[in-house]
């Protein structure tokens, strides 16, 4: 075979009995040829983690001067496609002769339980399932398993007859792989042994198991009364009689006396008399309608502590898109809630941003799945922010509602008293270095914000980077809010 037919491409014959590779293999993917590097300041990463990539390169190199060419190679664009596998980095490398060499890096693929512990500690932060979204790898979840390689993780190989270690065509293909890296990080975790969509998948799946954890019980059955206990049945002695005649009925009824024959002749102008009739004091008076007793309505119920959350609408390309409707169903619950447990409507004084937020917390998830990701990036898009800038208000709204996105996005000054109290409680508590800014609290790596509702709110960021994500429960003691945030 060719070496630059893959598997499953028009004119590629596979054996008999063996698997045709599928396109969208998660676990293989085929990066086409970079073009050559044009940065005017020589180098190939731009990301903490790529320039760790060429770092490692370079700090298991025997000559210099072999880094130095494969590093022009790279600049030049000789390096043909890039192909990814679990612990294996290949491509074709143009060199002195016209056969380009085949060139591969080898690395070490993490245990079962390295990647728990990773995809564990991404799941327990916003923040860090954000930064991934984002292409982004927070250098806290780096070290949770040793992600990047260290000097001597890095196995070259080559069919050229240079023997250095590596070969100018090895330290080509690292060069080029660190800019891999620079655009999507997911190839690291693809070299380290697992997919996008797989690591996706199983922070899905974490996200959804915390939420439903959280989700009450459902209520109980509300109670009722038996149809035959509110309308018995009425016995017969109470039953109104068959109605008889009036007198006045029965005598017109009857036959009349014949007349003397005096009064038989009736004159013209004379007008016939009236048939006598009974006084209207003697007729039945109407009978009232006899109504049961019926029992005590049952006490009202109370109100669920949380709105509850629809059921997953199928797939119909006749219905309307299952995503629209389950946010529709969303919102109807949550807006009833807050209606039946405060009597007014949470949505009316918000503005769009505040009640994209609201809408986007409403819906289960982190952005994680498919249409939660699409559901970000377009409430997003329509206020002219970012899918990470929305993950982080919804966190915050998560945190403590309006209150708690006003905590992370008004900075503000707060009155001598409680904030002033705050930074000597936590001296007493053993964390005596918060520096303050208005009305905030700060370490290197965490920060409690006062909120005019009075509560504090923990925020935490990895060190050195200020990129502060909510985290814990508001607490109107700063020294409970800081034990919240760290899991005391």
């Amino acid at each position: 075979m060719s070496p630059y037919r893959r598997p499953g491409r028009p004119g590629a014959h596979p054996a008999p009995g063996s698997r045709r590779v599928p396109l969208h293999d998660d676990h293989r993917r085929t990066f086409p040829q970079l073009a050559p590097a044009t940065g005017e300041d020589g180098r190939f990463a731009a990301t903490w983690w790529g320039n760790a990539w060429v770092e490692a390169l370079e700090d298991m190199a025997l000559d210099p001067a072999r880094l130095a060419r494969g590093r022009a190679y790279a600049g030049r664009g000789l390096v043909d496609a890039i192909t990814v596998t679990p612990g294996r980095v290949t491509a074709y490398v143009h060199g002195s002769r016209p056969r380009p060499y085949r060139t591969e890096i080898r690395l070490r693929v993490l245990a079962d339980d390295d990647w728990e512990r990773f995809l564990d500690a991404a799941a327990a932060r916003p923040d860090h399932i954000a930064a991934l979204l984002d292409k982004d790898v927070p250098q806290a979840l780096a070290g949770v398993a040793a992600l990047l390689p260290s000097p001597g993780d890095l196995v070259p190989d080559c069919s050229c007859p240079d023997d250095g270690y590596p070969c100018k065509h090895v330290a080509a293909l690292c060069y080029q792989a660190a800019r891999l890296l620079d655009e999507d990080p997911f190839v690291l975790f693809l070299m380290r042994g697992r997919g996008e969509q797989e690591i996706l998948a199983a922070l899905s799946h974490r996200n959804a198991a915390r939420s439903a954890a959280e989700t009450t019980a459902a209520p109980p059955p509300m109670p009722t009364v038996p149809a035959r206990d509110v309308v018995p049945a009425e016995p017969a002695s109470r039953r109104p009689p068959q109605a008889s005649p009036p007198p006045s009925a029965r005598a017109l009824a009857a036959p009349a006396p014949a007349a003397p024959a005096a009064q038989a002749q009736v004159p013209q102008a004379q007008a016939p008399e009236t048939a006598p009739s009974a006084p209207a004091s003697s007729a039945p008076a109407p009978r009232a309608p006899v109504l049961p007793v019926l029992p005590a309505l049952p006490p009202p119920q109370a109100a669920p502590a949380h709105p509850g959350r629809p059921p997953a609408y199928p797939e119909d390309p006749d219905a309307p898109d299952p995503l629209a409707l389950e946010l529709l169903a969303t919102e109807a619950a949550a807006r009833a809630h807050a209606f039946l447990t405060t009597g007014h409507d949470p949505v009316a004084a918000l503005t769009p941003w505040q009640d994209a937020v609201r809408l986007a917390a409403a819906h289960p998830g982190s952005g994680l799945t498919a249409s939660t990701r699409a559901l970000y990036r377009d409430l997003a898009a329509a206020l002219d922010r970012t899918p990470a800038d929305l993950a982080r208000a919804v966190a915050a709204w998560r945190q403590g509602g309006l209150a708690g996105l006003a905590v992370l996005e008004e900075p503000w000054d707060p009155p001598a008293g409680p904030f002033d109290r705050a930074r000597p409680a936590l001296t007493a508590a053993d964390f005596p270095h918060f520096r303050p800014w208005r009305n905030r609290l700060s370490t290197p790596a965490l920060q409690l914000r006062y909120g005019r509702d009075g509560l504090w709110y923990g925020y935490e960021s990895d060190p050195g980077r200020e990129d502060w994500w909510p985290r814990g429960t508001p607490d109107a003691d700063p020294v409970g809010a800081l034990a919240d945030l760290l899991g005391r």
